[in-house]
């Protein structure tokens, strides 16, 4: 077997709003005229994003992002709309105030047989990131914990390499770690709003910080995945 060298990922900034209706409707109409949306959007501009977060028997990636702890980091299956064939390894991590994120694609038989309890082929499969994840669920007993699913729309802007996203309809699987399960139930995880994300790089260009200002907001920590564990 042989293992290729993981490739080096930059680290970019994250700023995080938390957002209402209102807000929403005005930030929205504003985005549309200047920016683009994600070339994967649907006819409306938005997508819907089903993901798994693990954790460990003691709730460590959950604790560490209530602390604020500077290193930290957690692994996550994801996929997009309603197509589960293919589904996406995430491992997102933050050092300092900076966010990176790690990503392999996985089949769906492969997604099937890792919440069985069958982690053999993740050793045998030569991808960095399934190794790790391997390593993790064996030496710190990480496991499914819960699902979360919203509504996104994306805009890009080229200089800064610049990401926002407006995540709508927040909802937890309400414990449940039934992945590939089309018809479990999805309780609302926090009153009608919306969740403001924008990621860059070195830069956030001037356009851009002038577009996301919502008057009396501040950048504050606001996790989906801690959202919808209050609900376990």
């Amino acid at each position: 077997m042989t293992i290729e060298p993981a490739k080096a990922v930059s680290l970019r900034h994250e700023l995080k709003h938390q957002i209402n209706l209102r807000e929403d409707l005005v930030l929205s109409q504003r985005l549309r005229k200047l920016f683009i949306h994600d070339k994967n959007a649907g006819p409306d501009g938005t997508y819907r994003v089903t993901s798994l977060y693990f954790d460990t028997p003691y709730d460590s990636a959950l604790r560490e992002k209530i602390d604020g702890v500077n290193r930290r980091e957690k692994f996550r299956l994801r996929y997009y709309g309603a197509d589960r064939s293919f589904i996406r390894l995430e491992k997102k991590y933050k050092v300092n105030g900076l966010c990176g994120k790690r990503s392999t694609w996985m089949a769906r038989e492969q997604v099937e047989k890792l919440l069985s309890g069958s982690y053999e082929f993740l050793l045998d499969s030569g991808e960095p990131l399934l190794i790790e994840l391997y390593s993790k669920l064996k030496g710190k007993g990480l496991r499914p914990k819960t699902i979360v699913r919203y509504d996104r729309e994306a805009f890009l802007y080229a200089p800064g390499n610049v990401r926002i996203t407006l995540d709508r309809d927040i909802r937890t699987g309400l414990g449940s770690v039934d992945f590939l399960n089309s018809e479990i139930f999805y309780l609302r995880a926090m009153e009608p709003g919306t969740v403001l994300e924008i990621k860059y790089d070195a830069f956030l260009p001037e356009l851009v910080r002038m577009a996301v200002q919502v008057a009396g907001r501040q950048a504050s920590a606001c996790s989906k995945y801690a959202m919808c564990r209050r609900f376990d």
